[in-house]
């Protein structure tokens, strides 16, 4: 499955996610990518919208290579097995945690623009990427929710590799991906239009979103 762009994704997405919106969920993307998907989910299914912030932990000298990712509310995933096979020191892991979580703090303080994070205590929430690859970053959203309090986690994504879907099962109450191609190298390559998402797309997206305002919550 080719999708044209961002939106469009969202919006194959959003039809397979229409049977949750009696649940009144909550939408978060995770971005920059996946704040244009989850503009289209949130959209169609009358939920409000916010991010979920999570940094991906790269390996000091192949950043692309995840070791892990950190998000809000002091949640930590770590792959060991990726760890030991890069390599990587215990002094290197801290400096590239300290970097990422200044980064956290700057993201949700750009992208929230002053708003408070979106309270999710008791509700179902949607979590929305353009894709997934090794998933450490998914699986960090994912625990970054339940930390927060919310009572079912769904992680909605257009394509993913099958490995990752089926390991993703054990930390989302259910697994929503529209394409999970064997042959898999990159989420770009599923795109026809994977052109970057930049921050003020970002801002302007969940400005224009429509549902419920957020109500605030110590430590967003």
């Amino acid at each position: 499955m080719i999708f044209s762009d961002r939106m469009d994704a969202g919006r194959r997405l959003a039809e397979a996610l229409r049977p949750l919106r009696d649940e009144r969920p909550v939408v978060l993307g995770l971005p920059r990518g996946g704040v244009p998907v989850a503009f289209e989910v949130a959209q169609a299914l009358g939920a409000p919208l916010d991010v979920i912030i999570v940094r991906k932990l790269g390996v000091p000298y192949h950043r692309e290579l995840g070791f892990g990712a950190i998000g809000e509310g002091g949640v930590r995933v770590v792959h060991q097995a990726i760890i030991r096979m890069s390599r990587v020191g215990e002094e290197d892991i801290q400096e590239v945690e300290r970097t990422e979580q200044a980064e956290l703090v700057r993201q949700a303080r750009r992208f929230r623009r002053g708003r408070p994070r979106m309270a999710v205590e008791g509700r179902t929430v949607i979590i929305v990427d353009d894709g997934i690859a090794t998933g450490a970053t998914a699986r960090a959203a994912c625990r970054v929710a339940r930390a927060q309090g919310a009572a079912r986690v769904v992680l909605a994504v257009p394509v993913a590799p099958p490995d990752a879907v089926a390991s993703l099962r054990e930390d989302a109450d259910e697994v929503v991906c529209l394409s999970t191609p064997p042959e898999f190298s990159a989420v770009g390559e599923w795109y026809q239009d994977f052109s970057q998402t930049g921050d003020a797309e970002v801002v302007e997206l969940l400005s224009h979103s429509t549902g419920e305002t957020g109500e605030a919550h110590p430590g967003g």
